[in-house]
């Protein structure tokens, strides 16, 4: 669902400002068209991309929240014996054997009783008791452990992904560093002439398009864009903090 909504929201934005420019052999006259249209795009629009940024950001909550949700209807179906399922299995591994008691046998027993019934010959129903043997269930206790901890492993990671993202947001020089990081090209005073004038949503927006298109443009783009700014009284020169 995440992704339905995302895929909605972003309605193809990215792939349209990209404009091949992720291909390297545009002639130089394209080249220079595309890169003009996009950073007369950037420079209109400027401070105008935080409702789609946070879009994508309520994604990513959406994620977190999927993952909790499933590991709680899951949790639902075995009784209230799956949110601990992982933890029982590491304790009952690192247990002494005569005191250990094996959750997977719990969950999954490999027997159990089943009654048949069935006519006999005087055309009356019988009742017949018996042990049956559920070889699957050694199949389905090693599936359920491996969600487990896929759904504990995807939780932590979408935990420290929104953190990273809170970060990101309160602080504009966080956002400014992982720019350099991510695209060595780009100058660093170019960086913090965008970061200062712009918002949130502007950052997210280069990032994204940083990732898409050729580096050689990008660095192009960023500089042009930089200049833009520094020579322009028209918009707002105040730190951003949003």
């Amino acid at each position: 669902m995440p992704r339905w909504f995302w895929k909605h929201w972003e309605g193809g934005k990215i792939h349209a400002l990209m404009m091949d420019l992720e291909v390297g052999i545009c002639s130089e006259v394209e080249k220079k068209q595309k890169k003009k249209l996009l950073l007369d795009y950037l420079w209109e629009n400027l401070r105008y991309h935080n409702w789609w940024c946070y879009r994508y950001y309520f994604c990513e909550l959406l994620s977190l929240v999927n993952v909790v949700g499933q590991m709680f209807l899951m949790n639902r179906f075995f009784d209230g014996a799956f949110l601990t399922f992982g933890i029982d299995v590491l304790t009952f591994l690192e247990s002494d054997q005569e005191e250990r008691v094996d959750p997977m046998i719990f969950i999954f027993p490999r027997m159990t009783k089943c009654t048949f019934y069935k006519y006999g010959v005087s055309g009356e129903v019988e009742r017949h008791d018996a042990v049956c043997i559920l070889p699957l269930n050694v199949v389905n206790e090693k599936i359920y452990i491996f969600l487990w901890f896929w759904f504990l492993l995807l939780g932590l990671v979408t935990v420290a992904v929104l953190i990273y993202r809170l970060v990101i947001i309160l602080s504009p020089r966080m956002r400014v560093y992982v720019l350099k990081l991510r695209f060595r090209l780009v100058g660093k005073e170019a960086l913090d002439a965008i970061v200062r004038r712009s918002k949130m949503g502007d950052w997210f927006l280069l990032y994204m398009l940083g990732d898409n298109i050729d580096s050689i443009v990008f660095r192009d783009v960023v500089h042009e864009l930089a200049a833009r700014l520094g020579s322009s009284s028209t918009k707002p020169s105040s730190i951003s903090q949003a």
